[in-house]
């Protein structure tokens, strides 16, 4: 008797979460409004990864000159590095 109340438990719960599976909410269609904020925000999104990109240059360059500052006055530039001894 208790083995026919689980196989009915598990049978109807399958049958509920197979259902739900194939059940979908339709995508409700954009209207003007809708399309034009999008296209908005995907306006804003590009100029703000754009001046971003151009931010990162800039510091770049700065890290840049301020690594050749540094180098150039530690130490002086060797011509080639010194070759390991044969053993």
């Amino acid at each position: 008797m208790k083995i026919a109340r689980l196989l009915v438990a598990v049978v109807i719960a399958f049958a509920f979460n197979a259902g739900l599976a194939r059940a979908k909410i339709p995508v409700p269609p954009m209207d003007d409004a809708a399309k034009l904020k999008a296209e908005e925000t995907k306006a804003k999104a590009a100029e703000a990864a754009k001046k971003e990109t151009e931010q990162l240059a800039k510091a770049q360059d700065r890290v840049v000159e301020r690594y050749k500052k540094v180098q150039g006055k530690a130490a002086p530039a060797t011509s080639a590095p010194a070759k390991p001894a044969k053993r």
